[in-house]
């Protein structure tokens, strides 16, 4: 089974964020794990499935998938 990849474009659209803010969350650690293959950034779906399951919540007060740096910390 040939694993399916998703570049930073397609990745953008399918979450309708930009691909700016994708670059940002690499730079700041952010966001699903990613390959970095000779300057060409790719995202292996099942990595992309993963992510978005851990985003998944009940309620907006859970926490569960923050980084804990973030959690209880002012704007």
């Amino acid at each position: 089974m040939a694993i399916r990849h998703l570049n930073q474009i397609e990745l953008a659209a399918r979450w309708n964020i930009s691909p700016r803010t994708l670059e940002r969350w690499r730079w700041l650690g952010e966001g699903p794990v990613f390959i970095k293959m000779g300057g060409c950034v790719v995202y292996r779906l099942e990595d992309v499935e993963a992510y978005e399951q851990a985003q998944a919540r009940q309620s907006t007060c859970e926490t569960a998938g923050m980084d804990p740096k973030m959690v209880g910390t002012a704007s």
